[in-house]
């Protein structure tokens, strides 16, 4: 299933984003603790696509959402985004703070500085951002891939891996 929203569409790649792999674009919103997020993931993951991640935090569903989306921008100042991200998604059944602090050690995240840059007014900021252009682009559900400005809500179809392959 996918939409054309009546909104402004997703906003263009910024130099800042968490962008990984080459191939097609795909900008996705998510939530690090929703579950059809990690599943997303899950298949996301193995495509040859150029993915750009964007926080869209749903914490009426997931009250841990921001928190988990500041864990992971204070990581991204230490250059471990990605591996956080992971981390993450790969188990999401351990996400209360001693979990993240043992993730944080097993990554080589300086721990100090992570508890510090993840309470920090930019670390929030930048989730904000990333929350606000989702709304502005019609975000509704997570996860959502915007592929060729076309907003594609929750998991993957074949249609689309097909098309991404």
């Amino acid at each position: 299933m996918h939409s054309k929203l009546s909104s402004a569409g997703a906003p263009p790649p910024a130099e800042d984003d968490h962008l990984r792999g080459d191939g097609p674009l795909v900008v996705e919103y998510a939530d690090l603790e929703c579950p059809y997020c990690a599943r997303a993931n899950l298949v996301l993951r193995d495509l040859p696509i150029r993915r750009i991640f964007r926080h869209f935090p749903v914490v009426s569903k997931h009250p841990r959402a921001r928190v988990l989306a500041l864990a992971a921008e204070a990581a991204a100042l230490q250059g471990r985004f990605w591996e956080l991200h992971d981390s993450l998604m790969d188990d999401q059944g351990h996400l209360e703070d001693p979990h993240l602090w043992a993730r944080c050690e097993t990554l080589g995240i300086d721990l100090d500085r992570f508890e510090h840059d993840r309470r920090s007014q930019v670390v929030a900021e930048r989730v904000e951002r990333d929350f606000r252009s989702g709304v502005r682009a019609g975000v509704m559900t997570t996860p959502t891939l915007f592929v060729d400005g076309v907003a594609r809500p929750g998991l993957p179809g074949e249609d689309l891996i097909a098309r991404l392959r």
